[in-house]
């Protein structure tokens, strides 16, 4: 499902991409939207990114490629421009979660245990407290079991991902190369990453250039989530 504002986003990147064939910069796309702070932008694109309706394009500023339009989008009137056509990917390739746009406030909220600190910096030891718990709206969980971490250090600002942010994770086991997770290592470290497979090794890559990717054998890394979500408080 997309919110509001990725729906927002992803259309009006689309339409520049139409228009000019070039991607709208962070400050134009912070004003198009009415936010205060490009961290939001950061945000927003991330979780286009995740759920498989945009691509960052490597080694280029300013580079984001349209995968795939909400199914919708047609119908209301904001589909490809100037003879624009998206490129699909299929399902074998992402598998992104289905397609529609859920514009509702979602008063409706669900506590989830709130486990602790997750370091986007150097891995710390996991933290597994289960007296607190957080209030997060129905509409923001997928399918599956959840929970909460708070998030400490600034490895994952490129993705939008801030100190004292709160991450809504999906328990699970496996999860696509590319996706941010929860990753153990060697049972005892807990860190947030976007995850990469190399041959038989795994890469916890941050983003943050101040940091560098770390590469461990298969063994050593234990999947424990994947993100779905991001809470914060200004």
């Amino acid at each position: 499902m997309l919110t509001r504002k990725q729906y927002e986003l992803l259309m009006y990147i689309q339409n520049r991409l139409a228009e000019s064939g070039v991607s709208p910069s962070f400050e134009e796309m912070k004003e198009a939207l009415g936010l205060k702070s490009k961290s939001g932008i950061h945000r927003l694109i991330t979780g286009l990114e995740e759920r498989g309706f945009v691509r960052r394009l490597p080694h280029r500023a300013r580079a984001l490629e349209i995968l795939r339009l909400p199914e919708n989008a047609e119908t209301a009137g904001l589909g490809s421009k100037s003879g624009f056509s998206p490129k699909i990917i299929s399902n074998d390739e992402y598998a992104p979660p289905p397609s529609a746009v859920d514009f509702s406030d979602g008063g409706e909220s669900v506590p989830l245990p709130l486990y602790g600190k997750i370091a986007a910096g150097t891995p710390i030891e996991a933290l597994r407290d289960q007296t607190n718990a957080v209030d997060i709206p129905a509409n923001m969980l997928a399918g599956g079991d959840h929970y909460a971490l708070e998030v400490e250090g600034d490895s994952m600002v490129e993705a939008g991902i801030l100190d004292g942010d709160t991450v809504v994770i999906q328990r699970c086991e496996t999860a696509d190369t590319g996706a941010i997770v929860v990753a153990l290592i060697d049972e005892s470290e807990v860190t947030l990453k976007r995850l990469r497979r190399k041959g038989n090794s795994i890469a916890l890559e941050p983003a943050n250039v101040a940091y560098e990717t770390r590469i461990f054998g298969p063994d050593r890394v234990k999947v424990q989530g994947r993100l779905i979500g991001l809470l914060r408080r200004y």
